[in-house]
């Protein structure tokens, strides 16, 4: 049956004018995805990272705020700095990563009072969404956590120049593919409470 609803559902993303017909469908994205740690040496096109860039902003956001801020990554010395700083990146060799998006939180976007931390909600789906956008376009990518770790929080910003207002999220770290690591089945029926 699964196979029959991946089969049917060839996805078109319409993104902010721009539409990018995908080799896979959405269920598919979602079902194959992987976490790649390893990429080949070759570059990631500026279009295919247009096309994440405009997939992570796509995603749901609270009150649609949109407090985020991407911030594209691609100067060696920087690189090099967050291979330093970030817990489990994959960007030195022989990882071979050459350009990672730090999602980021702009708190001066951010909702106000009791719903300020929404932004962590708003920035995670846009995450998943650049992962998703990344995997459909025959890229892998792999998602490291930077909130709430305060520590690591200061070495990303202090990494990267980033002013107090900006805090970074996740660092997607991607490229071309030199591993296949297959998906993990987490289906656990034990993990669902079915109210009826």
């Amino acid at each position: 049956m699964n196979k029959i609803i991946v089969a049917l559902c060839a996805v078109v993303l319409t993104l902010g004018g721009c539409t990018c017909k995908t080799e896979m469908g959405a269920l598919e994205a979602i079902m194959t995805r992987a976490s790649v740690r390893a990429y080949a040496p070759q570059k990631v096109e500026a279009e295919k990272i247009d096309i994440m860039l405009r997939a992570g902003m796509a995603a749901p956001t609270a009150v649609n705020q949109q407090p985020w801020q991407f911030v594209v990554v691609e100067n060696p010395a920087l690189l090099d700095s967050l291979q330093r700083v970030v817990t489990y990146a994959r960007i030195a060799p022989p990882a071979n990563c050459q350009t990672v998006i730090v999602v980021c939180g702009n708190m001066d976007k951010a909702l106000g009072g009791d719903m300020r931390d929404y932004w962590i909600h708003d920035c995670s789906a846009a995450t998943q969404n650049i992962l998703l956008a990344a995997h459909a376009q025959g890229l892998g990518a792999v998602w490291c956590g930077v909130t709430p770790v305060e520590s690591q929080i200061a070495r990303v910003r202090n990494a990267l120049g980033l002013p107090e207002n900006i805090c970074p999220l996740s660092v997607v770290c991607f490229g071309y593919p030199a591993e296949n690591p297959q998906p993990q089945n987490k289906w656990k029926e034990e993990n669902i409470t079915r109210l009826q």
